[in-house]
């Protein structure tokens, strides 16, 4: 049984809908303009049969409007302007001008929708003067309204239009950077601690192969296990990605109460790593959750890549409005490394970048005892925790 938004019937668009636009305009001005063809007859047949013509001129400009806006209010005015001057009776074909004025307007070309309303006025001021029967001064007043409404309305439409184009393409930018942080932490993370892990496999079978097959093999069943959960969580970073139709990944999103996961795969890096909580640090909102777990993430990251620390310090701090996240390690600084020709890494930028998209903020620079020190503090209160996490 086909839903409500499926059976509901759709607007035309693009060429149908000014096929439509052209079509439906020339029907009513057609239906205003019988009694040319019925009744007492106020003028030629073949002067009647041309005025026809350019009522269907003018409203069939209308067609090209939306590829050539003011080319077909010109057309419009144009034809409009030559019926009303050669034609007896009186029709409503002044519509397509009016239409066309504001189909120009919403295009974003207000100076040539005035420039085109502009003779229209005028000549229909020099008709009143000269003595017009059709047109009063009232009439006049009022046309110059509907012209200035239309082309109003249609600046209005445009500008409309273009801050939901300019919102649209906003977020599009964030959920690109999203993405792109999102993917930053993970591979690299697991990354890192793959090239940690098998770097020293390899020297410890470099210097002694028979004594150090053990802790080799240790190392290597930690690469293993790393490359495991950086492709689950990569598949489910990717899974925002997918089409409709496609099976997303059922994987917990990742979160404070995975933090155990950090601390072993940085533990089996050589690192030791403890685990402060102090305060109301949980259930938290989603958002903040995951902040909260790529901020220490990225930091045991830097640690095991840079820092040539052995043990790092992580300080939960929460009151229930805003909740502090402190990495701290006993690091000297990134070791000197002639092979790492490749620019600077993104880390720091990375978790400022989140931790600034939830209202916080964050710090990182050397701790005041030696090592390194990551701080960053999220507010709690813009999100929800009943919220459900992205996929």
């Amino acid at each position: 049984m086909p839903s409500p938004a499926r059976s509901r019937p759709r607007l035309p668009r693009g060429r149908a809908a000014d096929a439509a636009l052209a079509s439906g305009l020339f029907l009513v001005v057609g239906l205003g303009t019988l009694r040319s063809l019925i009744g007492a007859r106020e003028e030629p047949w073949a002067v009647t049969a041309a005025n026809w013509v350019l009522i269907a001129v003018a409203c069939g400009a209308l067609y090209f409007s939306s590829r050539r806006p003011v080319a077909a209010a010109s057309v419009a005015a144009l034809a409009t302007a030559v019926y009303y001057v050669t034609s007896a009776y009186d029709g409503p074909l002044l519509l397509a001008v009016v239409v066309a004025l504001f189909l120009v307007a919403a295009a974003g070309r207000l100076h040539a929708a005035v420039v085109i309303a502009a003779p229209c006025l005028i000549g229909t001021a020099l008709g009143t003067i000269r003595g017009n029967g059709d047109v009063n001064q009232v009439a006049l007043f009022m046309l110059t309204g509907w012209f200035v409404a239309m082309i109003t309305l249609g600046g209005l439409r445009h500008s409309h239009l273009a801050r939901a184009r300019e919102t649209e393409e906003r977020a599009a930018t964030q959920e690109r950077l999203r993405i792109a942080r999102e993917l930053h932490d993970v591979v690299g993370h697991h990354l890192s601690l793959i090239n940690v892990q098998s770097t020293a496999a390899l020297r410890r079978l470099t210097k002694d192969p028979a004594a150090g097959a053990d802790q080799a093999t240790e190392a290597l069943g930690a690469v293993k296990d790393a490359s495991r959960e950086a492709l689950r969580e990569l598949r489910a970073t990717l899974g925002v990605l997918r089409e409709a139709g496609e099976a997303a990944p059922t994987a917990p999103a990742p979160g404070l109460g995975r933090l155990g996961e950090l601390t072993d795969a940085a533990g089996a890096a050589g690192l030791a790593v403890t685990v402060h909580r102090t305060g109301d640090t949980g259930p938290l909102p989603v958002e903040a959750d995951l902040a909260a777990y790529r901020i220490v993430q990225e930091s045991l990251t830097n640690v095991a890549r840079h820092a040539r620390a052995t043990r790092a310090d992580i300080h939960l701090d929460g009151d229930g409005g805003r909740l502090t996240v402190t990495v701290t390690d006993d690091g000297r600084g990134p070791a000197a490394d002639p092979a790492r020709t490749g620019p600077p890494g993104s880390g720091i930028t990375g978790m400022r970048e989140r931790a600034r998209a939830l209202g916080g903020d964050l710090t990182a620079g050397p701790a005041p005892g030696g090592g390194f020190s990551v701080r960053a503090t999220l507010p709690l209160a813009r999100t929800t925790a009943t919220e459900e996490p992205r996929r």
